[in-house]
């Protein structure tokens, strides 16, 4: 390689994991208000698993590369960023759900899709962060307005999203209740959760009844209609999955229940926020794995599995 290409992972065609190879692409060139950055770690998020199987949202580049989530170094600037200067070290999820190519050794973006890396957390930690505590963010914070004493339920709440959402809610003052298999209780106990159900076990509806204010579910199915049954009047239940796991709230018997999907978007804004509860040792990426970049189709398998707790990234550029 020289110093107008690079390596990155790319899909043959859209199937299974077997189809991600690894390959030599042209590296991209900031324009007017991006940047260049050199990537350190990449993120593995279900979406990209997604992308992979079915092409995502048909918005890929040709060639498709894979990924969001990135942390990394500014290596050039575009005309007019005054955010930035080359060496810099930031993190972010530009361009989502168009093609951002976080699988790959440079990615560029507009300027304001990123956020100065906190210093505490390493580029593999950061590279787990913005698409899933961005999802977190935006909808416990600015789509639930959850606040202090309020008492929330997150399922699958060892997962990607899952786990940043119960520490951003316990930042928040909020009782937080997540679901999860009796092995992940002890870690979700750790990241500030006040109370863990084992719906393998248990059934969450029957345990909590019409007690919940804030309820978010990235699980979709029959978790909806059952989550509406332990909102208080006035609760609001925010759906990940799909649009078409969003459960009418005329059919429930409590009154003013709000419910919706939310998708994530690139924000500067929540990326500084995020960026100062990990400052401040709010908040903390879990990674259960991490692999290089020529062992993509690898990390997908594990992800589909469905088993890993917190994130698996994958390391680019060795710190």
């Amino acid at each position: 390689m020289n110093d107008t290409t690079m390596r990155a992972i790319t899909p043959t065609s859209w199937g299974g994991p077997e189809v991600l190879t690894i390959a030599e692409l042209a590296r991209p060139v900031p324009g007017p208000t991006e940047i260049l950055v050199r990537v350190h770690a990449a993120g593995v998020n279900p979406v990209d698993w997604k992308t992979r199987s079915t092409g995502g949202f048909g918005m890929h580049g040709e060639p498709p590369v894979l990924g969001y989530d990135v942390s990394g170094v500014v290596e050039a600037v575009g005309l007019g960023v005054t955010l930035y200067r080359p060496g810099d070290e930031v993190f972010g999820m530009p361009e989502f759900p168009r093609q951002a190519g976080g699988y790959a050794e440079y990615v560029t973006g507009p300027a304001r899709h990123f956020a100065r890396k906190p210093a505490g957390l390493t580029h593999v930690e950061a590279a787990a962060l913005p698409l899933a505590g961005l999802t977190a963010w935006q909808a416990l914070v600015e789509t639930a307005r959850l606040d202090a004493g309020q008492r929330v339920l997150i399922h699958a709440a060892a997962g990607g999203v899952g786990h940043l959402a119960v520490q951003i809610a316990a930042a928040r003052g909020a009782y937080v209740i997540g679901t999860a298999r009796e092995d992940k209780h002890a870690l979700l106990k750790e990241l500030g959760a006040d109370e863990v159900i084992d719906y393998t076990r248990e059934d969450f509806v029957e345990r909590l009844g019409r007690s919940v204010d804030v309820v978010l579910d990235s699980v979709g199915g029959d978790y909806g209609p059952r989550s509406l049954r332990v909102l208080r009047d006035g609760g609001t239940l925010v759906t990940l999955p799909s649009p078409d796991d969003v459960p009418a709230a005329e059919e429930n018997g409590a009154h003013g229940i709000r419910t919706g999907f939310t998708l994530v978007e690139p924000d500067s804004t929540g990326m500084i926020a995020l960026a100062g509860l990990a400052e401040k040792g709010s908040l903390r990426p879990v990674v259960e794995t991490v692999l290089p970049l020529e062992r993509a189709a690898e990390a997908h398998r594990l992800g589909e599995a469905g088993r890993t707790r917190g994130k698996i990234v994958l390391s680019v550029l060795e710190d």
